[in-house]
């Protein structure tokens, strides 16, 4: 299969977390066609585990569904070239309160593939110590407690929906959990 040729990229917005632009493409068949892209720094989330086999997450109010998640903690890069794990560390301790020396990678996703290249590294954080919550100025979050089942149910019921938290939830229960 013959790849897409992009011909242009125009920068149409600056935000905060996204740039969007406007692709030019030359399709397969020698179309000119117009693609809207969100450039997105990337980020991190965790599964951070307690001594119990409980998984810390964080409940906070999204404004693009105007309404309260429970959500792994995670966060944006600082920038695009972080490594994954620093910022996993970093998120884990502001959002959580809790810092761990034991991260280890789980899986790499991408969240919407039709239009944004948002990459999310998801890690594993075990032997949890506590330390201090470090929120943004704008952030304001609970952290909560659950175990892999009460998640699950959280899941089907349909009180989860982002996809980082369903796909870091899945991957620990098979890789650490199903053995």
């Amino acid at each position: 299969m013959k790849p897409q040729n992009r011909l242009d990229r125009k920068l149409v917005f600056t935000g905060r977390i996204l740039n969007f632009y406007e692709d030019k493409i030359e399709t397969q068949d020698g179309k000119v066609v117009y693609y809207d892209f969100l450039g997105h720094k990337g980020a991190a989330a965790v599964v951070a585990v307690t001594d119990e086999g409980k998984l810390l997450m964080v409940r906070q109010y999204r404004n693009a569904l105007d309404r309260f998640t429970v959500e792994l903690p995670a966060g944006a890069k600082d920038t695009a070239e972080e490594d994954g794990i620093v910022c996993a560390a970093r998120e884990l301790e502001e959002e959580t309160g809790f810092f761990s020396d034991n991260l280890e990678h789980l899986l790499t996703l991408n969240t919407t593939v039709a239009f944004c290249n948002e990459k999310i590294e998801v890690f594993v954080a075990k032997d949890l110590k506590p330390s201090k919550q470090n929120l943004d100025e704008d952030e304001f979050v609970e952290v909560e407690e659950y175990s892999v089942e009460e998640l699950l149910a959280m899941i089907y019921s349909g009180e989860i929906t982002d996809s980082k938290t369903i796909a870091g939830i899945f991957a620990y229960r098979d890789k650490y959990l199903d053995k």
